[in-house]
């Protein structure tokens, strides 16, 4: 099975829409909470393992945080486009599995990533410069967090590029390119970004876990059988 016919689909199946929602929600209650001294963000996001402010339910929460509205837009966007697919074809429960399964490994590849950034360039010093204040480490820990969608939308990004490879998406809207080439360029992204580029704040890493665990999870189902 190479196109998707949308024929006799839903524009907007279930968990879909609830993702949705909660995202807004979130988005908002932490743009209201924020006026009241209360970082949402900074208690639901994922934060370093090492850090005092880490807690295990952050690799579930964090992904329904977002740090602006670009960054919610485009994720939800996305989830929208490549997930309602997905979900029409494998049903509520599996494709709910799928999305949080990538989320999660998103997050734990992200606190490998950052344990080595710490071993290999951090835990040398007591102290760290931040913006021009001077903080100690067990302080500047605190900072190292993630937010966002975006390893759970990879997982399904990489999940439509292997369902349909020859789908069509439109780049920008405007240029059509076949969804296995996409694919394979925004890993190719993610992984020279990743590793080249530095204080960009994007969890580049992350969203290469999201796909990685997704791929693990579809050959599963594909060798099963199970996989439309």
């Amino acid at each position: 099975m190479n196109q998707y016919s949308p024929t006799g689909f839903s524009f907007l199946p279930l968990v879909v829409k609830n993702l949705l929602i909660i995202n807004g929600i979130m988005f908002l209650a932490d743009i209201v909470l924020a006026r009241f001294g209360i970082d949402l963000s900074g208690i639901l996001g994922l934060h370093f393992f090492m850090a005092s402010d880490f807690h295990p339910y952050q690799l579930l929460t964090y992904m329904f945080m977002h740090g602006n509205f670009a960054h919610l837009f485009f994720n939800m966007f996305a989830l929208w486009m490549f997930g309602n697919t997905l979900e029409n074809i494998w049903g509520p429960k599996r494709f709910l599995f799928f999305y949080i399964l990538c989320g999660l490994g998103a997050g734990l590849l992200q606190e490998g990533v950052q344990y080595i950034e710490y071993v290999t360039k951090l835990s040398q010093y007591q102290t760290v410069n931040m913006g021009g204040s001077i903080l100690p480490m067990s302080e500047y820990l605190n900072y190292m967090t993630t937010v966002g969608a975006s390893g759970a939308i990879y997982g399904l990004l990489l999940a439509f590029g292997m369902m349909f490879p020859n789908s069509l998406i439109y780049l920008y809207f405007a240029i059509p390119i076949k969804a296995k080439w996409f694919v394979i360029g925004y890993a190719a992204i993610e992984l020279l970004s990743g590793i080249f580029s530095s204080g960009d704040q994007v969890a580049h890493f992350a969203h290469l876990g999201g796909m990685l665990v997704g791929l693990v999870i579809l050959l599963i189902w594909k060798k099963k059988g199970s996989l439309y």
